[in-house]
C-alpha cells in the first residue's frame, strides 16, 4: 500500500477495536481493522458521488417513510 505513518487514537477506542477483533475476528491487529474501515468509509464517499438520480429518489422515498424528511 506504500509509507505508513502512525496516527493516535484513545486507548478506550484502541480497547474496543481489540475487543471487537477477539469477539468477531477477521482481522490481525487493530491497525489492519482501523486500515480497512477508512478504506471502506472514503471509498464509500467516492461512490455516493455516482448515484444515480433514481437511486437517489429512492433514498429519499425511504427517508420519507422512516420521517427523517
Amino acid at each position: 500500500m506504500g509509507e505508513r505513518i502512525s496516527i493516535t487514537i484513545s486507548r478506550e477506542l484502541y480497547e474496543k477495536a481489540k475487543k471487537f477483533i477477539e469477539e468477531q475476528g477477521g482481522f490481525n491487529s487493530v491497525e489492519e481493522l482501523v486500515e480497512f474501515l477508512l478504506q471502506e468509509a472514503l471509498g464509500a464517499e467516492e461512490e455516493t458521488t455516482t448515484m444515480t438520480k433514481e437511486d437517489e429518489e429512492k433514498v429519499k422515498e425511504r427517508l420519507r417513510a422512516l420521517g427523517y424528511i
